[in-house]
């Protein structure tokens, strides 16, 4: 196509979750409160991690610290701008910040989805192996874990936005969702992307299911070692894992069902976006901290340094 009569778009329009401005006012405030409670969260557990010396060195707890981390930036990379495009008419984004969308969120939820898989490895190791745990859990293997971790994400998001960015957008403008999905965006571009939408699309599709698969085989298998091993043991097994799994399915639910089917779009795929970059990372420090006591007790022996300390002041 001839691009020279074309003027190239600078900007996208966002349509957002609704039209209705009773219901925008009504999702700015309940947003606000969802995205203060994960930055909030998550920052508690990081902290936590960090400041007792038990759960620094422990390789699961490690592991967790960094999937809050990541749960910050992932709830962080689009919902600030949602919750100020409640209040607006218009809810515009530069051309540069819809690739900075679709750069971050493949970037710190290919990270994730790997993080996962090392956590499900760590407690493989911890249920299954338990007296080799400290020699096959070390200090340098949980953070070449972190380190593999964010270089798939990161190769990950540069072959999609590498081919994002530089397609011609001279036409429609308008993304039908409340961020920048890489599914929406391509189709705006002024050549025929399907092959080349396939190909990209396929490469978030292999990641999200090639890491479910496997997590999904690792549980399995910790649950039949030790129910083969261990009288009662199903039970107590079911109920560490028990928290992975749901953070697994919560997780790479949405996302498989946005990136296998991509060109089959339903208006439930708005929510589904919502449900893993909005809901999912609130939730999972819920389902890691209220379900372990080593965790709360950690969290109030913080609480109560913090109040020694300002009692001090």
């Amino acid at each position: 196509m001839d691009l020279k009569n074309y003027t190239l778009v600078s900007e996208f329009v966002l349509q957002g979750l609704c039209t209705s401005q009773p219901l925008q006012n009504f999702l700015f405030i309940f947003f606000s409160g969802i995205y203060v409670s994960i930055v909030l969260g998550n920052l508690i557990i990081v902290v936590t991690v960090i400041s007792d010396p038990y759960l620094h060195s422990s390789p699961m707890y490690f592991l967790l610290g960094n999937l809050s981390f990541l749960d910050i930036w992932l709830a962080s990379f689009a919902t600030p701008k949602m919750i100020r495009d409640f209040l607006s008419d218009r809810k515009l984004i530069s051309f540069g910040g819809c690739m900075a969308q679709i750069f971050f969120l493949h970037f710190v939820g290919g990270a994730e989805m790997v993080l996962l898989v090392s956590m499900a490895y760590d407690r493989y190791v911890a249920i299954c192996k338990p007296l080799h745990y400290m020699t096959m859990m070390s200090w340098k293997t949980c953070i070449g874990l972190v380190l593999v971790s964010w270089l798939i994400g990161f190769v990950h998001s540069i072959s999609q936005i590498a081919f994002t960015v530089n397609l011609p957008y001279c036409g429609p403008n308008e993304v039908n969702s409340f961020f920048c999905d890489l599914p929406l965006v391509i189709k705006l571009a002024c050549m025929d992307t399907y092959v080349l939408g396939i190909l990209m699309i396929s490469d978030s599709g292999l990641l999200s299911m090639s890491c479910f698969v496997f997590l999904m085989v690792s549980y399995t298998v910790i649950l039949t070692t030790v129910r083969k091993n261990a009288a009662g043991g199903v039970s107590k097994a079911l109920s560490t894992c028990s928290a992975h799994i749901m953070v697994v399915t919560l997780f790479f639910g949405p996302c498989i069902f946005i990136y296998v089917w991509p060109f089959s779009r339903f208006s439930v795929d708005k929510l589904l976006s919502v449900f893993y970059t909005i809901f999912t990372p609130l939730l999972n420090p819920l389902i890691y901290t209220l379900r372990n006591k080593e965790m709360k007790t950690a969290m109030r022996k913080l609480k109560n340094r913090c109040m020694g300390f300002q009692q001090i002041q």
